[in-house]
Order: structure tokens, then sequence, then C-alpha cells
């Protein structure tokens, strides 16, 4: 097999692998500070790259696209925490679940009212629409290589903001005993507000980042949400770190699955047979993945300490 096709595959995982991580890290953060499931998460990303693709079309700067979507999505994703989530909190799942679905038949309804129901077409920046050279023969695409850069630079910082600062401190302490640290003096509807805008901010930002990349349209929230808890349950809800290996991990597995099975399975089998077989194998190994690891590790690779 080609080792320039692997290797292209390998940084189209680690790509989507990153973006997963920031869809991922927000829901895990709500999840295991808030005990909130939030099925609206995907509409949060579908919002952002909605938000990036309309002021990037009006004003032309890529860059200030991306700073509209994480402000508005921020703001969107504070405004539904205060007027609805919040009320949520002390409620079952079942509760938490049927609300937020709810949001995202509204958010779609709203998206589509305002955007219309067709596909919007988003542009890379000009100077990062061809190809870089990383090794002799090897030319990837440089938007590619910037959205791994993003993200390995939001990961770094996510980490240092978690384990390093105050703030993190906060967060980890509401995680571990809200009671506790209410006791100490931590406005935990401050926070509780401020982590949902911080996480919707990080949906903005896949959104616009995989705009260019992936087709921006209604409903596209809701397929890589179920990855996203995927994500989750392989890294441990609530841990940042399972958020990035759980993230790299799927994302690595789904991208080179579904073009690298096909061209091992030819070696073995008919043309037809790899081609029928290949995608369906592809689209369930994910899923393999999460259930070897719920077997051996039921609370997840990197499980929050309690």
């Amino acid at each position: 097999m080609d080792w320039i096709l692997v290797v292209e595959q390998a940084l189209n995982g680690l790509q989507f692998g990153l973006m997963l991580f920031l869809l991922a890290a927000g829901l895990t953060l709500v999840f295991g500070i808030m005990d909130m499931i939030n099925l609206a998460h995907g509409s949060l990303y579908m919002v952002g790259a909605y938000l990036m693709a309309a002021v990037t079309e009006a004003s032309g700067s890529f860059g200030l696209g991306i700073g509209a979507a994480l402000l508005g999505t921020a703001a969107f994703g504070m405004l539904l925490e205060v007027s609805l989530l919040r009320r949520l909190y002390a409620r079952d799942h079942l509760s938490q679940v049927l609300a937020t679905f709810a949001l995202i038949l509204i958010c779609n309804e709203g998206v589509r009212m305002i955007w219309g129901a067709q596909p919007v077409l988003l542009n890379t920046p000009a100077a990062l629409s061809g190809p870089v050279e990383l090794l002799p023969g090897l030319m990837y695409p440089a938007y590619r290589l910037l959205i791994i850069g993003v993200g390995l630079a939001v990961a770094g910082l996510l980490y240092l903001l978690v384990t390093r600062t105050r703030i993190g401190m906060w967060v980890r302490a509401g995680a571990s005993n809200r009671a506790m640290a209410t006791a100490m003096g931590v406005n935990i509807r401050w926070l509780f507000t401020a982590v949902f805008g911080f996480g919707a901010a990080l949906c903005a930002l896949a959104g616009s980042l995989l705009g260019p990349i992936l087709a921006v349209q209604v409903g596209m929230g809701e397929s890589i949400l179920i990855l996203a808890f995927v994500v989750i349950v392989i890294g441990g809800i609530g841990s940042i770190r399972g958020a990035l290996v759980g993230a790299l991990l799927v994302g690595l597995v789904d991208t080179c699955s579904r073009t690298l099975l096909p061209a091992l399975l030819r070696q073995l089998a008919s043309a037809e047979v790899a081609a029928n077989l290949g995608p369906a194998l592809a689209s369930i190994l994910i899923y393999v993945l999460m259930a070897a690891v719920l077997f051996w590790k039921p609370q997840g690779l990197f499980p929050a300490r309690g």
C-alpha cells in the first residue's frame, strides 16, 4: 500500500479527531460538571458554522467570520443556559433529553427560516487554498494543516486552563463536590453559565473550521453529535484528557478505515465484495472500539476523579 496514502489519511484522521475534541470537550465539561445531557450541543456547532458563513460572506474576512461565530454562539449558548437549561439541572436525565431534543428541532427550523434549506457554500481563504509539501512527494492541503495547528493549540490551552488556573480549579471543584464549592464561595450559577458559553464557543470554532470542508446545512450537528458522545464515553465523562485521547482514536479509526479498509479487502476478495463490505465495516468500527473500551474499562480510558 502506498505510504503517501497512509500518511495522508493519518493526517486527515488527526484533523478530524481534533475537531471532534473541540465538540467533545465542551460536552464532557457540561456533562461532568452539571450532570446535564445536552442533545442540542450539535445545534451550537451548526449555529457557529452558519454565523461564520454569513459574516465571512458579508465582510469578506475569514478571521472576522470566526470571531463573530465564537462570540455569537457563546452568547447564544449562555442565553439558552440562563433562560431554559438552568431549570433542567434538578430534573432527571429523561427530562433533559426531551427538552434538548426539542431545542434541536427549534434550532433547525430557526436556521431554515433565516438562511433557507439549501446548503451554504463556504470557501477556504485564498492564502490557504493550495497544498504544502511536507515530504518529497507528499503534498497536503494548507487549510487542513491550519486546522491541525489550531486544534493542537486549543487542546494545550484548554489543558492549562483546567489544570493551572483558578478558574480551572473552580471547574474541578464544582465537578467534584458542588455543595462544598458553593460553601467555599464559588458562584456555581455564574460558573455553569460561563462553562456553557465556553463549550458553545468551542462548538462554533469546530463548525467554523470545518465549514469549508463539510457542507454547512440544516441538521449538520446531529451526525457529529453522535461521534462526540462516543468520544466522551471512550475517554471518560468529565475528563479533558480523555476527550482528547478518545477524539484522536475515533478520528483516526473512522478516517483511516473508510479509505484503507476497502483497499485491504481488495487484496483478500473481489472488487465488488470489497466495495460493498468495506464501507459497512468502516462505519461500525468506532462502535466496536467503544464496546471494547467499555468492556475493559467501563468508566472510560481516563475517568475524571470524583
